[in-house]
């Protein structure tokens, strides 16, 4: 399988993280928070916690403030549709693909719900075939992006599709959330809206510089669940989100990787790219000290998670086409997704000199 194009969106409305905190201080829910929280608000949103924008799909920002579940639906189901078009769009540009050219499409989201999914708006919008193969998936939180991925290669090994468009979108701000939990306001300091997609072909497009995937692998404890998950609370989705999660992403994603490059007789330091999921800060700094990486090899993540926040199961593929801008060196690239699950994903991608 190879990786002919990919795309990215997020809303048009950006915001700093100051403006994120002014926003907060007048906020009606604000003034409920106890001190410590307050404290803990200021902390994460005017300090350097790796993120200088967020774009989200608020305008004006005090509309996160209005939290009831009808309105958190419909900004998921208004914004949802609209940022997977815009991601497709672009990934079917950059492979030169034509919208009917795709025989299969798989939706990932985790932050809210349409019957029928996601996919019946991407073939309507983007003008796909009504005999596509269409897949929705959820629940997969973070890590959703290797999941779908790895559908599409099953999809064509099979050859039941010839070419597949794989699209993460999340509406995070959907699933925004003001109490005194810890993990809670983490969470609403943290994510940010997006989408992102790819074009999955079984073979390369000329002239073009597109990744093969050569091996994957995944991890799912369950006894980790209740370290990141949503729960739902009063009709609306609350994340849960616990300190133990840079660790715990730092060492499943360690296992992952020496898992998957042991079956495929790679040894680590041939590695000339990473593709780590921007989770944050203090996970970009757990994945650097448990697998002995140079800041370098974080960049591309960083970049991400400073210019976008968390964009959640979309986030790979915002780094993955930062990483083809910057035209890393040919060889070995590893891609890695964590989340909900708890759950871990890798895999080893070939660039072609």
């Amino acid at each position: 399988m190879f990786i002919t194009g990919v795309g990215t969106a997020a809303p048009a409305t950006r915001y700093t993280q100051t403006q994120c905190h002014e926003a907060l201080q007048g906020a009606p829910q604000y003034a409920r928070l106890d001190r410590r929280s307050r404290a803990r608000l200021q902390g994460l949103l005017l300090r350097d916690n790796g993120i200088d924008t967020r774009a989200l799909a608020l305008s004006p920002l005090a509309d996160a403030f209005d939290a009831t579940p009808d309105v958190l639906h419909q900004r998921f189901a208004r914004n949802a549709p609209l940022l997977a078009q815009q991601a497709a769009e672009e990934a079917l540009r950059e492979a030169g693909c034509a919208a009917r050219e795709i025989d299969g499409v798989i939706v990932s989201t985790c932050t809210g719900y349409l019957c029928p999914g996601l996919t019946s708006y991407v073939i309507e919008r983007l003008g796909l075939r009504h005999d596509v193969v269409a897949l929705d998936l959820v629940g997969q939180g973070c890590g959703a992006s290797l999941p779908n991925l790895r559908t599409a290669e099953a999809l064509l090994s099979a050859r039941r599709c010839g070419k597949v468009l794989s699209i993460c979108v999340e509406i995070c701000s959907a699933a925004f959330y003001i109490d005194d939990d810890p993990g809670v306001l983490v969470s609403l300091c943290l994510f940010g809206d997006g989408a992102g997609a790819a074009v999955l072909d079984r073979e390369p497009v000329s002239g073009r510089v597109c990744p093969e995937w050569k091996a994957a692998g995944s991890l799912t404890d369950p006894a980790g669940r209740d370290t990141l998950r949503f729960e739902q609370r009063h009709g609306m989705l609350r994340n849960i989100l616990t300190p133990e999660v840079p660790t715990l992403a730092a060492e499943y994603a360690a296992r992952v990787l020496d898992g998957v490059l042991g079956e495929a007789g790679v040894r680590r330091e041939t590695i000339g790219a990473w593709i780590w999921h921007a989770g944050g800060r203090k996970v970009l700094e757990a994945l650097q000290r448990r697998i002995g990486l140079d800041p370098a090899d974080l960049e591309c993540s960083a970049g991400v998670l400073r210019e976008y926040g968390n964009v959640s199961s979309a986030c790979v593929y915002f780094v993955l086409k930062a990483m083809l801008q910057r035209r890393a060196q040919p060889g070995w690239w590893w891609m890695s997704s964590f989340g909900a699950g708890f759950s871990c994903h890798g895999a080893l991608l070939e660039v072609a000199a």
